[in-house]
């Protein structure tokens, strides 16, 4: 379980240890916070604890977490004869700062998902289940930075989209572990998450290059979510820009990483360093400078989301 704090009614308590929460369970996330300002540093730090939350539930960290978040899931969907104590608590934050309930319900539908046996079977079902796990993040996160603009939401959900990108491409023998194959059976012969482990104890096997070749399809394509996602930044004030920018390329350095280390997937998981963050970080202030929103958007990257957009 993560470490999140139980209250004298053995309630989680989120509000209390958020910024504990997300140092000890993201720290990519808490190095970008500390650039965002107290106020809004709490209250990202304050969804992250929630959604972090839902996780641990669905993951079974948690007594009754997968009963617990669809009970969660019905309430939002707006069955008012079911409750639970983590929303009970968190819905005034959600309602003061106006977080949109459709994307919390896909994000739930998301890790649901992960209950079930994970066998992606192509790259649009890649998509939609990065979407519904961190891209709803990103459209929750939009209004917390202090950005209005329905017009940047769409820059919101990619840069969420690219950053889980890559923790599929980082965590493959990780999830093949746990019975999870995200890699698109199109891209690996249908290859199981048994046959993923067996090829770990050979990395020259024909199946490990295989593996290591639909590594590298995730991350071009996580590369072009990123690039969508960054131009987001104009839509955000100076401290927020700054603070989503580094988040976004610090989490993008995996990838590079992993694949400058010869997509090295059998290793175990790749992390980016103290002293990289940092020459990333100080790498990316120029993107303070963006000022605006560019006036386009490349639709193909949401088509395949059609179904979830929909009312």
């Amino acid at each position: 379980m993560s470490q999140l704090v139980l209250n004298t009614h053995n309630q989680i308590d989120i509000a209390s240890d958020a910024d504990t929460i997300l140092r000890h369970n993201g720290r990519s996330f808490h190095w970008a916070r500390q650039f965002l300002g107290d106020e809004t540093g709490k209250k990202a730090a304050r969804l992250y604890a929630f959604c972090r939350l839902m996780d641990d539930l669905a993951d079974g960290d948690i007594e009754n977490g997968a009963a617990r978040l669809k009970i969660i899931r019905d309430r939002l969907a707006g069955d008012t004869h079911v409750s639970d104590p983590a929303l009970d608590s968190f819905l005034p934050f959600m309602i003061e700062h106006k977080l949109p309930k459709r994307a919390l319900r896909h994000l739930i539908d998301g890790l649901l998902q992960d209950q079930k046996l994970v066998a992606v079977s192509d790259e649009t079902e890649l998509i939609r289940y990065a979407y519904h796990v961190a891209g709803t993040v990103g459209l929750l996160m939009t209004p917390l930075l202090g950005c209005h603009d329905r017009q940047a939401h769409a820059h919101a959900l990619d840069l969420g989209i690219a950053m889980q990108l890559t923790n599929i491409a980082r965590d493959v023998l990780e999830d093949a572990k746990m019975g999870r194959r995200y890699l698109p059976a199109s891209w690996v012969g249908g290859m199981s998450a048994t046959e993923i482990c067996t090829a770990a104890e050979n990395p020259q096997s024909q199946d490990a290059i295989i593996i290591s070749d639909a590594i590298d399809r995730v991350l071009e394509l996580a590369d072009r979510y990123y690039e969508s996602g960054l131009l987001g930044l104009g839509a955000l004030p100076v401290r927020a820009r700054l603070a989503i920018a580094i988040a976004g390329s610090v989490y993008r350095q995996i990838g590079v990483q992993l694949q400058n280390n010869g997509t090295n997937w059998h290793d175990g998981r790749t992390v980016t360093s103290k002293a990289t963050k940092l020459r990333i970080s100080l790498k990316n202030l120029p993107l303070i400078l963006r000022r605006r929103l560019p006036d386009w958007h490349e639709t193909a990257l949401h088509i395949p989301l059609l179904p979830d957009m929909r009312p």
